[in-house]
């Protein structure tokens, strides 16, 4: 990992300024942006989305960690992003929509060629596998402490 950039949105800019440069050093490398779909309030966020595609960034891949929750409520309470998809289409971004929570779908979107830069929507459930933090808003920011943390250990094996 080369950077942690945060919640305001600003590792998507990190990660295109690393795309343009490997692209510029004629490296064959590949650059890969984690974000939150709560990351797509910030307007920070939008302006490389923008750019990405113009610049012909192929060697990024960005996926967004769409669980649908972020601090303070449900994303599309707080900021609608729907529809997400056809957003990304409009931008010029080959756009992927899997189950975050399956590996093998990861791994084809990952692997798969596209002479644009791509975005992979990840649907995902918060807390999953956890019975006491599924799709519960307060797991966003809350730590379990020891006696939950064994539970939720304990029901993940």
């Amino acid at each position: 990992m080369e950077c942690a950039a945060g919640s305001l949105g600003h590792g998507l800019s990190i990660g295109v300024g690393m795309a343009i440069a490997s692209k510029y050093k004629k490296h064959n490398s590949k650059v890969v942006v984690l974000i939150s779909d709560g990351e797509l309030n910030e307007g920070s966020i939008w302006e490389p989305l923008l750019l990405a595609p113009h610049l012909n960034l192929n060697n990024l891949t960005v996926i967004i960690d769409y669980n649908k929750i972020q601090s303070f409520g449900l994303t599309n309470e707080i900021v609608n992003l729907e529809p997400l998809s056809d957003k990304l289409i409009a931008f010029n971004w080959d756009v992927f929509e899997i189950d975050g929570h399956n590996f093998e779908e990861i791994e084809t979107a990952l692997n798969s060629k596209s002479s644009k830069p791509k975005i992979i929507i990840a649907h995902t459930i918060k807390g999953k596998g956890v019975s006491f933090m599924e799709n519960k808003l307060e797991w966003h920011y809350r730590s379990p402490n020891d006696e939950l943390l064994k539970k939720a250990l304990a029901e993940l094996k």
